[in-house]
């Protein structure tokens, strides 16, 4: 049976938020508003920091805000990246991570980079947020006496502390997987820096101060955007452009043997622009259906991955990927909802971030509104689709899913 609406159930206030599912019904998520760090964003920088266009920032934050209105509209808690990352700042060992992390001595050198150390250090919380995520050119550093060869073989407009535009994308840096978050390891330079304020976030934040931690092991690639969790106890996990196979192997291992999954299925996805992640394309729409890119549907294998019984894992496979999700979570087949109706058109949608839905509960999603013929197939699928714009949020390849990590979900009944 397809639900609609979101089930009426409100979270304790001290109850620990939990995620067992995409589709469960969505009370917390945690999103980022475009910021100053889009500004940063030029033709001869684009490309390195992971955009494929220069955002129109103050069109891009305006349909930001409407998709956050969308989710709230339906009842979920918003939390905003910046504002919570505010608040963690105010501890102090969150501050010294966080500028820790800012503060490149390699490249600036002892002496810049004390000098900036300590200008950062004394920056009120609000300040010292946008410093971390905004980055500060060298025109823009704090005066120091004496001279400085780094200041001068620099350009004014060149980076010392970089930004990070692809903060949008909050789904990569963390994962909740049950009770438990996550946090990535991002295989891109250009994206290094933001594990450290999404881990200083749940670290010294208030709200998430008893979070248990999944996946202690951080030396190999993983990235949130392909970790798919088909239903509780059952995840899948892309292997492609940005999560490695050691990075998928080390996740399971972790929530297998935390109790966290029984079944993990990695699944290999073309390491191209275009599928940087499984969630570019498939995502779940309900609790037996997934919206996916007609070109792959059939040829997507999976590695089934389970615990041996004896502290171990067993590896399977690879055997395909409908037939090993629809078997590990117990149903009879994983319905299958093709992007566009012919090839040109699936290909131009799923460019277009047309698989990469956000579930707000079973059979209701948010998607981009270009994807028309997409959309339209999944309504005939019996999906309610909530439209909302993209023309400028897209241009980092990012669509609902991307932008959203969900944080709370009710279970699934």
């Amino acid at each position: 049976m397809t639900a609609h609406t979101i089930a009426e159930t409100e979270a304790l206030p001290d109850a620990a938020p939990r995620v067992d599912s995409e589709v469960g019904p969505l009370r917390t998520v945690l999103l980022h508003r475009p910021g100053n760090e889009l500004k940063r964003l030029t033709p001869r920088n684009n490309d390195q920091l992971l955009f494929d266009g220069v955002p129109w920032v103050g069109r891009a934050q305006e349909e930001h805000d409407a998709f956050a209105a969308t989710l709230t509209s339906k009842g979920v808690e918003v939390l905003l990246l910046s504002d919570v990352l505010v608040q963690a700042l105010e501890d102090n060992r969150a501050r010294i991570a966080g500028v820790h992390s800012a503060v490149n001595e390699r490249r600036l050198g002892i002496d810049l980079a004390d000098a900036l150390r300590s200008h950062l250090t004394s920056l009120p919380a609000p300040q010292l947020a946008q410093v971390l995520m905004t980055g500060m050119t060298f025109e823009e550093l704090p005066a120091a006496e004496g001279a400085s060869l780094v200041r001068k073989m620099h350009l004014p407009i060149d980076f010392a502390v970089d930004p990070l535009p692809n903060l949008l994308f909050t789904r990569d840096s963390s994962v909740w997987v049950g009770d438990r978050v996550a946090i990535t390891s991002l295989a891109l330079p250009a994206r290094d820096r933001e594990t450290t304020l999404t881990d200083l976030i749940y670290a010294y934040h208030p709200r998430f101060r008893r979070t248990g931690r999944a996946y202690g092991a951080h030396s190999a690639p993983l990235e949130g955007g392909d970790v798919l969790l088909l239903a509780p106890g059952v995840i899948a996990i892309g292997v492609g452009e940005r999560t490695t196979p050691a990075g998928a192997e080390s996740f399971a291992r972790s929530a297998l043997a935390d109790g966290l999954a029984h079944t993990v299925l990695a699944v290999p996805i073309a390491q191209e622009r275009a599928t940087m992640h499984l969630d570019t394309v498939c995502t779940m729409v309900d609790r037996d259906a997934v919206v996916m890119y007609p070109a792959i549907s059939d040829a997507l294998t999976a590695y089934p991955l389970r615990s041996d019984g004896n502290g171990g894992v067993r590896v399977d496979g690879p055997v395909p990927f409908l037939e090993a999700a629809a078997e590990a979570m117990g149903i009879e087949r994983l319905r299958v909802i093709d992007t566009g109706l012919d090839v040109v058109t699936a290909e131009r949608e799923q460019w277009d971030d047309g698989n990469n839905t956000l579930a707000v509960a079973p059979g209701l999603v948010v998607a981009y509104e270009r994807n028309v013929e997409t959309n339209a197939r999944l309504e005939d699928a019996g999906v309610e689709v909530l439209r909302i714009a993209g023309s400028e949020l897209g241009s980092g390849r990012g669509g609902p899913r991307c932008m959203s990590c969900p944080i709370d979900r009710a279970p699934l009944v």
